[in-house]
């Protein structure tokens, strides 16, 4: 037998997501300092992101930017150009007519036994949409313009009107048309510009651009305006989600929680979005086209921050976080970045009790994200990839003589990787081994496997195989890099193993 007493191993268990604010030898073996389009995933390890097709193969309305998505009566609500249209996914039929609208937020209601939508777009006024009939809201006292809307303790409320930013309008209870202040209807003000408004438990939280304040009561009686911070704000209204029990927001020195910062002297801990700050700082920059949605799921959020309309597809970035817990069982934001896809509006609900991901396109198409029949962005390839930090598997100075390294991966079908190993910080003047090739492990078929049904085993489909490879070189540093670019299913990273002897110490 081959004497392996010399052989040391070390096993490095994938997850922590993308770091870019620590240093090499700080970084969780684990973690990543590029990660792109892998997911960390509640189920552990970075899972490389599903595909996405076109929700309906027409546009919305010719090439006009899709300024609105709302998932509704099983469909799709749009909005481009001057027309609101809907589709299940075959042709898409006009339900109201616009004129120059901005973009538009959503929120719906049940007053009389009938299920509603309602829209506002920042510069017409808000609309109904029960389904077959479409009503412009447009009674005395209605508001203007209102660029933010939601549904709290039975009245409508607006806010973001040009004429009066500050202001908050609602409407009568159980009447969405109703203005009258002796039905119940009412104005309330804040001493900030209003970017969203949303409703979280029993409170409607009012988000401006340096304060933030609560709405809680139950009617016009009792009503009351709370201050939540007078410190910071919202940058952007679209960034606003509810995921994980609380709402996130895009603040100016990140994405925040409202529960954290809420708490006294909790303005630290209320920012989630530390390990990326440096990331943040570019999303800050091109909020003006800022759009999110939460994967309820993969307790994840997602933003998009396209640079402006015109830029290319795949150069957009993006950023997703998934609320997991970690190896200390202590529940936070695992972050990675994502490329190739380019909303102008995202919006996710249930279909039939199956969530779904729509996003409105600037080329007037709306897409499904997280297809599972489809694994390319649209028809064009994934393009993910991961590199760990340069780990001194316990001691930067000894050299180490690599042997062997071993990959435990899951895949959901046929797989085309490649696997890298990097010594020295990538140093031209060490000799980097050659790559080497991550393929499916044969035709096994597990029970339940998304590419496997019973009785027809699909080759290719596979749970967790272990990849083992002989590997070449030494270093004082070792990193793995792992590239994916091809039209093949999801697959995912859990873990792997060096093996080494040691060597000459520095």
């Amino acid at each position: 037998m081959p004497d392996t007493a010399s052989i040391s191993p070390v096993t490095v268990s994938l997850g922590g997501g993308l770091i870019l604010d620590q240093d090499d030898f700080s970084i969780a073996p684990g973690a990543a300092i590029e990660l792109q389009n892998f997911e960390p995933s509640i189920n552990g390890g970075y899972r490389r992101l599903s595909g996405t097709t076109k929700w309906d193969s027409n546009q919305v309305n010719s090439s006009n930017t899709v300024l609105g998505v709302k998932i509704f009566n099983n469909g799709v609500v749009a909005a481009a150009g001057n027309l609101v249209r809907f589709s299940t996914g075959s042709g898409w039929s006009t339900i109201g007519t616009r004129t120059s609208a901005g973009r538009y937020k959503f929120d719906t209601f049940n007053f009389n036994n009938t299920n509603k939508l309602i829209m506002v777009d920042d510069v017409n006024q808000a609309a109904t949409y029960d389904g077959s009939t479409y009503t412009l809201i447009n009674t005395t006292g209605a508001p203007s313009n209102p660029a933010s809307v939601a549904v709290f303790k039975d009245h409508i409320f607006f806010a973001g009107m040009s004429t009066n930013p500050q202001e908050i309008v609602f409407s009568a209870p159980f009447a969405e048309t109703d203005f009258t202040v002796a039905n119940g209807a009412g104005s309330v003000r804040v001493d900030t510009a209003v970017t969203a408004l949303k409703v979280f438990r029993d409170t409607l939280y009012i988000f401006g651009l340096d304060k933030i304040y609560k709405l809680v009561g139950t009617s016009v009686a009792d009503f009351q305006i709370q201050p939540v911070t007078r410190t910071l704000g919202c940058a952007d209204g679209f960034s606003v989600q509810e995921l994980g029990g609380d709402l996130i927001f895009l603040s100016l020195d990140g994405l925040r929680t409202i529960a954290a910062t809420e708490r006294i002297g909790d303005v630290e801990l209320g920012t989630i979005s530390k390990p990326i700050q440096k990331r943040m700082q570019n999303v800050v920059a091109n909020r003006a086209n800022i759009t999110s949605t939460v994967i309820r799921g993969k307790s994840q959020y997602r933003i998009f921050y396209p640079n402006s309309a015109g830029e290319s597809t795949v150069s957009v970035r993006g950023v997703l976080g998934t609320l997991k817990r970690n190896v200390q069982n202590a529940l936070g934001f695992e972050w990675a970045d994502m490329k190739g896809l380019k909303p102008s509006s995202l919006d996710s609900d249930f279909i039939n009790n199956i969530e779904v991901i729509v996003e409105g396109g600037f080329d007037g198409y709306v897409r499904q994200q997280e297809s599972e029949s489809v694994f390319t962005f649209d028809g064009e390839n994934i393009v993910a990839f991961y590199r760990s930090p340069d780990l001194s598997l316990g001691d930067a100075g000894l050299r180490k003589i690599m042997q062997r390294v071993i990959l435990n991966y899951e895949v959901e079908g046929t797989i085309a990787a490649e696997l890298r190993i990097r010594y020295d910080s990538d140093s031209i003047n060490v000799p980097q081994p050659a790559k080497l090739d991550i393929t499916s492990p044969g035709g096994i078929a597990i029970y339940g496997s998304t590419a496997a049904t019973y009785g027809n085993a699909v080759y290719g489909s596979s749970g967790a195989p272990v990849f083992r490879q002989s590997i070449e070189g030494s270093g004082f540093l070792v990193a793995t890099k792992i590239n994916h670019n091809s039209a093949n299913r999801p697959f995912t990273i859990n873990s792997y193993q060096f093996e080494f002897t040691p060597g000459g110490r520095r």
